[in-house]
């Protein structure tokens, strides 16, 4: 039986990241926090679309650009759902792929104004759990 969560996407206008962009983030982001698991339903294109207030085509792209990548599975007439982890990259590929992450990650924050210190502070308060607003 699929487990049925309530995955929601959150934009921001500031940052300079495409919408696209951003929702495909969210979910491997929810992915990686294990806030989303093989299995759970995603949110319907149109919800996400009404819910965002943006073109659906935009969630459309979002989610077959992650369908490609294999991370999401759409059923005909069932939804779209977290799709099974494929197997794990070579040790030197997925480090690789990290280090590109945290560039992107660090260009990103400076460009927004923080610090490594700061984002160092915050990566450390989510993994102990102690930010008080959790999702």
């Amino acid at each position: 039986m699929t487990r049925r969560r309530s995955f929601e996407f959150h934009l921001d206008g500031h940052s300079g990241v495409p919408v696209y962009r951003q929702i495909i983030d969210q979910v491997m982001a929810g992915i990686a926090a294990g806030a989303l698991t093989s299995g759970d339903q995603m949110p319907t294109v149109r919800q996400v679309a009404v819910d965002l207030s943006i073109n659906p085509n935009t969630v459309m792209r979002a989610y077959r650009e992650l369908e490609i990548r294999g991370v999401l599975d759409t059923q005909q007439g069932t939804g779209t759902f977290i799709a099974p982890q494929q197997v794990r990259q070579d040790e030197v590929e997925r480090r690789q792929r990290l280090n590109q992450l945290i560039d992107e990650f660090v260009a990103r924050a400076g460009s927004g104004g923080f610090t490594v210190d700061e984002l160092l502070e915050q990566l450390h308060d989510r993994a102990t759990g102690s930010q008080t607003k959790r999702r």
